[in-house]
């Protein structure tokens, strides 16, 4: 019987990347923080570098996501 609670890496990414998109990230930025989004690996594992773009990416995001903006 499969398994419906798994989701494949590429369809996290995909998922990860319009939800950044939609938000108003730009796409390559989008794509970079999508796929390491999705990787799953801690912070830990990642460059400043990959930590700075997932940052701004989600801020952006949480920022748009807002219900009620003041």
């Amino acid at each position: 019987m499969p398994n419906n609670f798994f989701t494949p890496v590429e369809e996290r990414e995909k998922i990860f990347c319009t939800e950044l998109v939609q938000c108003g990230v730009l796409y390559e930025k989008a794509v970079t923080a999508a796929k390491i989004l999705a990787s799953g690996q801690p912070d830990e594992l990642l460059s400043s570098e990959e930590r700075k773009v997932v940052k701004d990416a989600c801020e952006k995001w949480f920022v748009n996501n807002q219900p009620y903006k003041l």
